[in-house]
C-alpha cells in the first residue's frame, strides 16, 4: 500500500460504523451505495446481517470510505472445475461476502479504495480462524468494480461476469 496524491493515510482509522459517524455528508456517485450507508447499514449491523466499517479522518471522524462483511456460502457447482474437485462435495461452500465497499467522491483516486480492500482481506482472514471461509465474494456493482477486483486477482465466477472470488488461501499467501 502506497500513498497516493498526498493522502496521509496515518491520519485515518479503519474502524466499526458507530453513530458519531457522519453518514450524511458521505457521497460516492452512486445513490445504491450512498443510500445503504446512511439508512439502512445501522440496521444491517443491528440484525447482524452485516458490519460495516468505516475509513475516517482521525481528527475530523469524516468518512472517506467503508465496506461490509459477512458471511455467506455459495454452491460448490459455482466454483470453476479446477477449484471445486480439490473440495469436498458438499454442497455448500463457506465464503466471506465483502458486500459493498465505497469511497467518498472527494477522495476517490488517491489510494484509499486499495486500504479498504485490504483491510476487508486481513479481517475475512483473521475471522477464518474462528468461523471457516474458503473464499470472500463480492458481487462487483458494475464493470469498473469488477476491473477493480480482478487487480486484486479476484476470479469471476464462470456464470456471472460480476461475481468474483477470491481463496483463503491466496489471501494467507498476500499477509504471509
Amino acid at each position: 500500500m502506497t500513498e497516493k496524491d498526498g493522502a496521509n493515510f496515518q491520519s485515518h482509522k479503519i474502524e466499526p460504523l458507530e453513530k458519531k459517524h457522519n453518514r450524511a455528508a458521505f457521497s460516492c456517485g452512486d445513490g445504491i451505495l450512498d443510500t445503504y450507508l446512511k439508512k439502512r447499514a445501522s440496521q444491517e449491523a443491528k440484525k447482524k446481517m452485516a458490519t460495516t466499517f468505516v475509513l475516517v479522518d482521525s481528527k475530523t471522524i469524516a468518512i472517506i470510505g467503508y465496506y461490509t462483511l459477512s458471511a455467506t456460502s455459495i454452491l460448490l457447482s459455482d466454483l470453476p472445475d479446477e477449484t471445486a474437485r480439490k473440495l469436498p462435495k458438499y454442497p455448500h461452500v463457506p465464503a466471506t461476502l465483502l458486500g459493498r465497499l465505497a469511497v467518498d467522491s472527494q477522495y476517490q483516486g488517491r489510494g484509499y479504495g486499495e486500504l479498504l480492500i485490504i483491510d476487508a482481506l486481513r479481517r475475512a482472514l483473521q475471522a477464518t480462524t474462528e468461523v471457516a471461509s474458503f473464499v470472500v465474494v463480492v458481487d462487483a456493482i458494475n464493470e469498473r468494480a469488477r476491473s477493480f477486483y480482478e487487480q486484486y486477482e479476484f476470479c469471476v465466477f464462470p456464470d456471472r461476469r460480476l461475481r468474483l472470488f477470491l481463496p483463503m488461501k491466496t489471501i494467507a499467501v498476500l499477509f504471509s
